[in-house]
């Protein structure tokens, strides 16, 4: 190594103080950063050969070690959660933003395996303007060998909670480099074992990327090892088929091991990636226009797809037709489910009953019917969006309040106002509120709730259009927060959420904060489509998703900047903070 590494620690957003390397550009003018993130069971000090050999003089470089893994704390080869170490990636980098003086634009990533997986997974969900991304045998599908075993993995943690296995790869079959394999096996920083709960999570998180590749703008370099005795090829040219930047490339390197750029032939692996980079870097920054999304693409095309009747004696058909039938049997037992069938399952009034997840029903039968409703997926990640939907308001309340500036908050299409409300009682407290509603209903439910509250001093609710953006700018006093939640991903149109948007920015102070959600992923749509009824007049409830790209190039476009960002662990519900800007 002829550049010397800075020993640096960043905090992740749960209070953890996680190791990185910095490698400073030996260069005057610095182009940019290069972010290196390591293999499964190893760290930073396995991925800091590509610092020189990439020679790229112009570029900083930065390398860490995730957490349980290296010198980062963390039980060995374990988190929370994938999504809790892919969140630390979104810490790790507003951290190097903030610090080194960084833009998202100034960066490109070189990820490996694992760390390849967690890295796109972060790039769909986040949808972060790096300048582009170099993916290294990305551990889309571990191979396991035995039979069944994934299965078997899945019932034994059910049995008995979160366990550990040893990791069977030998150095051996990782490189054909004598010295990579013989520092491989003694390295004591090296990690054998790996967590149930973070393979079984590769795997889940790996299956939604490659299905939902498309939603990925980012400029994305691909390298295949041809040999690979880890990982399964078909997903990783799948992901790389399905990617929806038209700046990629692939490359399938016959004989080559697992560790790709580890590999004892690795000039030519390396000589592609600092390439990509260079021309990535001299490219202007572009992306696609998305907002014609709601007319064409992906997420289009299987909406469409969603409204087609399916033939009544096809397997399909009769199978949604029997799900229906239980639906509708399901509500005379569980309160949750007739509610739905009363004012939709899209409906304010739905909302606010998964948000108090209380089961209730006809006797104890219906109450488990009911809880079994309140535990699907979906309500699961909607009551995750309410409580990242706080977290957000009060870091906006936090930050009026250290600006020195009053908190006026709007919510323009607030249902019947609880996650609102549940935050105005806490502290730091906004100075006025006014919450709005098209519906007669929740203005009248929500009013109550106001009352009941005794919040009538600095709350009120009234009757309001989110997509008449006329209506949005006359509010007064002008707020200096607003929030729209659960409003955009039930309208597929992208000129309504546009019309509403630049009403929010006509209505916003400037350099006032704005907190937006988004559904860039859903398992269910079918099931909701041909199985649930939406509020308007009983028709079904058909939604397009909106990938995380689309919906804050939307936000951007209106005049806003994102601050920040959080998602559910199963990358459902987005809830993001921006600022308003001139």
């Amino acid at each position: 190594m002829t550049r010397i590494a800075e020993d640096c620690r960043f905090t992740t957003h749960d209070g953890e103080s996680l190791y990185y390397r910095r490698w400073p550009a030996t260069s005057k003018n610095r182009r940019g950063a290069v972010l290196l993130f390591h293999r499964g069971h190893e760290h930073s000090g396995r991925i800091a050969h590509l610092v020189d050999e990439l020679d790229l003089p112009d570029f900083d470089f930065y390398a860490w070690d995730a957490r349980g893994h290296g010198r980062s704390p963390g039980l060995r080869g374990d988190s929370p959660s994938i999504a809790h170490s892919v969140r630390d990636i979104e810490t790790f980098v507003e951290h190097l933003c903030e610090t080194w003086r960084l833009t998202e634009p100034d960066i490109a990533v070189v990820a490996q395996s694992v760390g390849a997986v967690l890295v796109s997974t972060w790039v769909h969900d986040y949808a972060p303007r790096i300048r582009c991304q170099v993916l290294a045998s990305p551990a889309f599908k571990v191979k396991l060998y035995l039979p069944f075993a994934r299965l078997g993995l899945k019932l034994w943690r059910a049995l008995r909670g979160n366990f550990f296995v040893n990791s069977y790869v030998k150095s051996k079959f990782l490189t054909h480099d004598p010295a990579r394999q013989a520092s491989f096996d003694f390295d004591p920083l090296v990690t054998r074992a790996i967590s149930v709960n973070i393979l079984l999570g590769l795997y889940e998180a790996g299956e939604r990327v490659v299905a939902d590749a498309d939603a990925i703008t980012v400029p994305t370099q691909v390298l295949i090892s041809g040999d690979d005795w880890v990982v399964h090829h078909w997903p990783q040219h799948a992901f790389f088929t399905r990617l929806g930047t038209e700046v990629k490339e692939k490359h399938v390197f016959k004989g080559f091991y697992h560790d790709t750029l580890g590999e004892m032939e690795r000039g030519d692996v390396v000589g592609k990636a600092r390439d990509f980079i260079l021309r990535c870097f001299d490219a202007p920054l572009d992306r696609p226009d998305l907002r014609e999304e709601h007319r064409r693409g992906h997420t289009f095309e299987e909406a469409k797809n969603l409204t087609v009747a399916l033939p009544p004696l096809s397997p399909r058909g009769l199978y949604w037709s029997a799900y229906r039938f239980g639906v509708k049997l399901a509500g005379g037992l569980s309160d949750g489910v007739a509610l739905g069938h009363r004012t939709g399952f899209d409906s304010g009034s739905t909302l606010d009953y998964v948000y108090r997840n209380t089961p209730g029903g006809a006797g104890p039968i219906g109450r488990l019917v009911d809880r079994i409703y309140l535990n699907a997926i979906g309500w699961r990640g909607i009551r995750q969006r309410k409580i990242h939907v706080e977290e957000l308001l009060r870091d906006a309340l936090a930050r009026l309040k250290a600006e020195g500036r009053e908190a006026r908050l709007v919510d323009i299409a607030a249902g019947h106002g609880r996650y609102v409300l549940d935050v105005v009682e806490r502290e730091p407290r906004p100075d006025a509120v006014l919450l709005r509603d098209f519906s007669e209903l929740n203005v009248r439910e929500g009013q109550t709730r106001i009352e009941e509250r005794g919040l009538a001093d600095i709350a009120r609710f009234e009757k309001g259009d989110a997509f008449d953006r006329e209506s949005l700018a006359a509010i007064t006093p002008r707020p200096t927060l607003g929030v729209v939640s659960g409003l955009y991903e039930l309208f597929p149109d992208n000129d309504q959420v546009a019309a509403s948007l630049a009403g929010l920015h006509d209505a916003i102070d400037e350099g006032g904060y704005l907190v937006y959600t988004g559904q860039p992923w859903h398992p269910q749509l079918e099931m909701i489509a041909r199985a649930l009824t939406s509020h308007r007049e009983g028709q079904p409830w058909i939604m397009r998703r909106r990938t995380q790209a689309e919906m804050d190039q939307l936000v951007r476009d209106a005049g806003f900047e994102k601050i920040t960002e959080r998602i559910d662990e199963w990358g459902i519900f987005s809830v993001s903070l921006a600022r308003r800007v001139s």
